[in-house]
C-alpha cells in the first residue's frame, strides 16, 4: 500500500489492533481478500492485474488513457487525467479502431474506474490512490461482467475466460482474444516480482489451467500487411512520391531480403502522441518507419512494406538492413505510456519478423534507436536517445521467448550487463526539468565510472562531447551508459566492481556478488592483430572501390570514429558483415540498386551504440567459459 493511501485505510478496515501481513506483502494480502469478498478466481484477479500493470501501483499517477493502480482502472475524467508538463495523447488510430482520445470508460470499458468505485462504495478518488480499494474495484467488476454473462462466479478460472477478455473493453475480437490468452498463459506459467512500491507478489504457476478458449476470426487486414496472426494490425501508408527533381521520398523502394539481408530490428519510442506521428508519416518530406505501436491497446499499424527500407535510424547503412518500429512514448513517462499490452504486441510482432527474416534474438540485433552507430563522426551528437534508461529490455527478451541470462560462470571473460529492473534505481536527472532529479525508477541502465569508486568521475564520451565537457546524469545522456542484454569483454575485476573495455578505454561499474548488475556470458570477441597497435572504428560498413559499377556514384571511403581499439582490447562482436550500400533512388518504380562488397567487417558492442572495424584488421577469440552453467549449448556460427 502506497504512502499516500494510508490514511485512507481507516475507511476500509481498522488494523490498529492486529499485526496484519508483512509491509511488503499488503498487495499480496489485498488480491487474496478481493478475491474472496467477490468470489473471482485469486488466479484470474491476479492475472489480469499483471496484464493491466504488471501488479505496480504508480501511486495517483494515471497512464496515457487515464488508467490508475495494479488494476489499471480507467478513469476518463479523473482530475489526473491530465498532468501539467505532461502531453496527452488525443490519438486518432486506424479507420475503425476506438480513438484514444476517447478514454475507455466513454466507450464500454470493463475497466471503468468511476463503475467500479460505485459497485464499492467507496469514491472514485480512492480507487485512484489505494491499491485495496483499487484491486477491490476492478475484483467487482470482473464479478459483475461475470453475472452479465449468465455464467455463475465459478472458483473454476476456467469458466471465466470471457470476463476476462471483456476486461480491457477492447472493440476487436482479436485483441480480446490475445489478451484472454495472455491473462491465462500468465496462470499458467505463473509470475513473481516487487512491485514498484516494494511489494512481493506472487502468483504460484497453474500448468493445468487450459481453458478451451474461442477461435477468434480471422482479423480482416489489407494485403499489404505482414503481421503475426494473432494480432489486430492495419495499414496506413507511407508515400512514396516525387519531392524534388528526381527525388522521392520518405522511403526508398527495395526488393529486401532478395537483394539486401535484414539483420537488424529497431526499436523507437515516438517522443510524440501517436496522431502527430500518424501525421509525420503520410508527409514524404519526413522520416519513417515501418510499424508503429499504440500505447493503450497494443495495437499495432503498418505504413511501409519490409521489402522496402524506412527512413528511421539516422544511419542509412542501418535503415538498408532493418525494420523500425516506432511505440508511442516519452522516454521520460515509462509508467504512463510503456504499457504491458503494449510490450506485448511489440514482442509479437518482433518475434515473427524475426523468424520470418532471420534476424537473430539478441541484443546486437534486436536494439533501441539510442544503440543506432553513428554514420560519421560529426553525426554522433545528433544521433537519437530513446527508448531510454527505462525501458525494460529484460522484461522485453521474457516475452520474445529469448531470456536474457548468464550463460557463463561469474569470472568469465565476458559479461552481459543484467541488473535487477525493479531494484535497479541509478539517479537519473531531467525527467520534468533540466537538472532536477528524477523520481526513483527501475532503470535497464547501468553508469560507468574511471575508476572502482563511487565518487570517481563518470566515463566521457569524445565523439558525445567532442568539447571534453563530462558526462552527466541526464536521462539524455548515454556517454557514461551501458544497458541490459549488452554483452562487454572484461578488462579487470577488483572487489565489488569491474571494468569493460568501452570505447577504447577502462570503463568501471559496481557489480556485487549478492545484487549483480551483470553476469558472465559465452561468445567471441575481436582484438587487434599481432603487431597493430591500435585499430580504426566505424560507423557503418561500405563497400570498397571496386565494387561500385559504372551506373552507382563511389561513395566517400568510410571514415574513422574517434574511437580506436588498442593492443590487448576485446570487444564482443555477433556478426560478421560484408560492406553493402543501398543507392538512393532518382525515380520510377524500381527497387534501388545495391552495391554488394567483399570486404568483411565485424560489429562490435564499442560502447552504448555498436560500431564495426575490419576483419583484416582483427583476430575473433573465444571467452573462457569460465565455470559456466552445465548442459549450455554453444553459440551458432557467426553471421
Amino acid at each position: 500500500m502506497t504512502a499516500s493511501a494510508a490514511l485512507l485505510v481507516p475507511l476500509l478496515i481498522d488494523r490498529s489492533g492486529e499485526a496484519g501481513p508483512p509491509a511488503d506483502q499488503r498487495l499480496q494480502d489485498d488480491y487474496t481478500a478481493a478475491a474472496n469478498e467477490y468470489r473471482v478466481p485469486r488466479s484470474i484477479l491476479m492475472g489480469v492485474s499483471y496484464l493491466q500493470s504488471r501488479w505496480d501501483s504508480h501511486p495517483g499517477i494515471p497512464s496515457v488513457v487515464g488508467g490508475y493502480g495494479p488494476m489499471h482502472l480507467v478513469d476518463a475524467h479523473g482530475s489526473g487525467a491530465r498532468q501539467p508538463g505532461r502531453p496527452h495523447a488525443v490519438t486518432a488510430g486506424p479507420p475503425g479502431s476506438r480513438p484514444q482520445n476517447s478514454p475507455a470508460g466513454t466507450t464500454g470499458q470493463s475497466a471503468d474506474l468511476r463503475r467500479a468505485a460505485g459497485l464499492i462504495g467507496l469514491p472514485a478518488a480512492q480507487l485512484r490512490t489505494d491499491d485495496d480499494a483499487n484491486v477491490r474495484g476492478g475484483a467487482a467488476l470482473l464479478a459483475a461482467a461475470q453475472r452479465q454473462l449468465g455464467k455463475p462466479l465459478s472458483p473454476n478460472p476456467v469458466d471465466w475466460w470471457e470476463a476476462v477478455a471483456r476486461f480491457p473493453g477492447t472493440t476487436d475480437r482479436a485483441s480480446a482474444v490475445v489478451y484472454a490468452d495472455d491473462v491465462f498463459d500468465v496462470i499458467r506459467r505463473g509470475a513473481h516480482r516487487t512491485t514498484d512500491g516494494g511489494q512481493r507478489v506472487s502468483l504460484p504457476a497453474s500448468p493445468r489451467v487450459r481453458p478451451p478458449a474461442p477461435l477468434a476470426q480471422a482479423p480482416r487486414r489489407p494485403t499489404e500487411v505482414d503481421c503475426p496472426a494473432e494480432l489486430s494490425c492495419s495499414w496506413l501508408k507511407a508515400p512514396y512520391v516525387e519531392i524534388d527533381d528526381d527525388e522521392y521520398g520518405n522511403h526508398q523502394l527495395a526488393d529486401r531480403p532478395r537483394d539486401q539481408r535484414i539483420d537488424y530490428i529497431v526499436i523507437h519510442d515516438t517522443e510524440a502522441p501517436l496522431t502527430s506521428m500518424l501525421q509525420t508519416i503520410q508527409d514524404p518530406e519526413e522520416s519513417s518507419w515501418h510499424y508503429s505501436i499504440r500505447s493503450s491497446d497494443g495495437h499495432v499499424t503498418q505504413h511501409i512494406r519490409i521489402k522496402d527500407a524506412a527512413w528511421h535510424s539516422g544511419s542509412q547503412f542501418v535503415n538498408a538492413r532493418s525494420i523500425g518500429i516506432e511505440h508511442e512514448g516519452f522516454l521520460r513517462q515509462p509508467d504512463a505510456w510503456y504499457t504491458e499490452q503494449m510490450y506485448r504486441s511489440s514482442a509479437r510482432l518482433v518475434k515473427y519478423l524475426a523468424k520470418k527474416y532471420g534476424v537473430p534474438l539478441d541484443r546486437q540485433h534486436v536494439f533501441g534507436h539510442d544503440n543506432v552507430p553513428a554514420p560519421t563522426e560529426d553525426t554522433i551528437p545528433d544521433m537519437h536517445d530513446d527508448p531510454g534508461p527505462f525501458w525494460d529490455w529484460r522484461h522485453y527478451f521474457d516475452l520474445l521467448g529469448a531470456p536474457l541470462r548468464a550463460t557463463a560462470g561469474p569470472n568469465s571473460d565476458i559479461v552481459m550487463i543484467l541488473p535487477d529492473y525493479a531494484h535497479h534505481k541509478p539517479l537519473f536527472t531531467g525527467c520534468t526539468k533540466g537538472g532536477v532529479q528524477c523520481a526513483p525508477h527501475g532503470s535497464s541502465a547501468v553508469r560507468l565510472r574511471t575508476e572502482p569508486d563511487d565518487d570517481a568521475p563518470l566515463i566521457q564520451d569524445p565523439g558525445r562531447r567532442p568539447d571534453g565537457d563530462d558526462s552527466t546524469a541526464d536521462v539524455d545522456d548515454l556517454g557514461s551508459r551501458v544497458s541490459a542484454g549488452q554483452s562487454f569483454a572484461v578488462a579487470e575485476r577488483s572487489g565489488d566492481w569491474t571494468a569493460i573495455w568501452y570505447q577504447g578505454r577502462k570503463a568501471w561499474f559496481k557489480n556485487p556478488e549478492k545484487h549483480p548488475t551483470a553476469v558472465g556470458a559465452r561468445g567471441r570477441m575481436v582484438t587487434p592483430k599481432d603487431g597493430l597497435r591500435e585499430v580504426e572504428v566505424f560507423g557503418r560498413a561500405l563497400p570498397e572501390e571496386d565494387a561500385y559499377p559504372e551506373e552507382v556514384d563511389e561513395q566517400p571511403e568510410s571514415s574513422p570514429l574517434p574511437y580506436t581499439l588498442r593492443a590487448g582490447q576485446r570487444y564482443v562482436t555477433q556478426s560478421r558483415v560484408l560492406g553493402s550500400y543501398l543507392e538512393k533512388a532518382s525515380g520510377g518504380d524500381s527497387p534501388s540498386p545495391v552495391v554488394q562488397g567483399q570486404e568483411a567487417y565485424y560489429e562490435i558492442q564499442l560502447g552504448h551504440r555498436l560500431a564495426y572495424v575490419r576483419a583484416s584488421d582483427v583476430d575473433v577469440v573465444t571467452a573462457s567459459a569460465a565455470a559456466g552453467p552445465p548442459g549450455h549449448a554453444a553459440r551458432p556460427p557467426l553471421r
